[in-house]
């Protein structure tokens, strides 16, 4: 595994995450894993999704496509 050194991180940031640590039981290195990991995992998610909704869009190249927040505006004034 690797390891990482953080430099020059804002005291009020280390405050803030030795908080989190604690209110989730753990010790800070595990607390900064588990931000970490949470990190990627929403940033893969999220390029996973763009993908997939380009994949469906794809399906249908000649139709005009439609803001969902449009739609529910639409829906919700009528």
């Amino acid at each position: 595994m690797a390891s990482v050194t953080i430099r020059n991180l804002d005291d009020g940031v280390a405050e803030e995450l030795k908080q989190q640590a604690r209110e989730h039981n753990r010790s800070l290195e595990a607390e900064l894993r588990e931000v970490l990991a949470n990190t990627v995992r929403m940033r893969r998610n999220r390029r996973e999704f763009l993908a997939r909704a380009d994949r469906i869009k794809a399906m249908t190249p000649d139709v005009a496509q439609t803001d969902s927040a449009l739609l529910s505006r639409e829906d919700r004034d009528r």
